[in-house]
């Protein structure tokens, strides 16, 4: 997998993150330097943590799915991504509040990295991905896009929460979408 590609998935699987990273900093009053900083480390942890743990699930089980693996991946991120461009659509209102506890903190960085768990499956049934490298960038696009969404919101609002959440499902519809192809041979 190349670096090109690694860094679209990440995006993609960040916009999540992203989106509710956008939606704490309209609820916080200041949105400084600490705030982005907790936000970034929730996010992007628990993106980094879950890509590992899918990729575990999925070595430990390689072998008996080998034969459609590129169909996993494919139906995968195409739920996944769909999934992002259904709630970036969707008209209902997501509630945040201010608080960047412990408890708030976690339930959001868990919900919003499942998907990473579903990605990190995928990346074990791909036969080049480096997941130390992986993980790592996943982990480091998603607090850059973290930090960066608490100061947005703070600045901005709920503007571009449902374009990022849209752009995120298409890259990863696109990404499933590729390893298919190149499975089959088109590409």
């Amino acid at each position: 997998m190349s670096l090109t590609e690694l860094f679209i998935i990440a995006v993609g699987l960040s916009m999540d993150a992203f989106a509710v990273s956008v939606c704490k900093g309209l609820a916080v009053k200041k949105a400084g330097i600490k705030e982005m900083v907790i936000a970034g480390a929730w996010f992007g942890g628990f993106q980094a943590l879950m890509p590992l743990i899918g990729y575990f699930l999925g070595a430990a089980f390689e072998k008996y799915i080998t034969k459609i693996d590129h169909w996993i991946a494919f139906i995968l991120l195409g739920i996944i991504g769909a999934n992002m461009i259904k709630e970036a659509l969707s008209k209902d209102e997501e509630k945040s509040t201010s608080s960047m506890g412990l408890r708030e903190m976690l339930t959001l960085a868990v919900a919003t990295s499942i998907d990473a768990l579903a990605v990190g499956i995928t990346f074990a049934l791909l036969p080049d991905v480096n997941i130390g490298a992986a993980v790592g960038f996943i982990g480091v696009v998603t607090f850059a896009l973290s930090a960066a969404g608490i100061k947005i919101g703070n600045v901005f609002g709920v503007k571009y929460k449902s374009k990022a959440e849209f752009a995120g499902g298409l890259i990863l519809i696109l990404m499933g979408l590729k390893i298919l192809l190149e499975h089959l041979g088109v590409f």
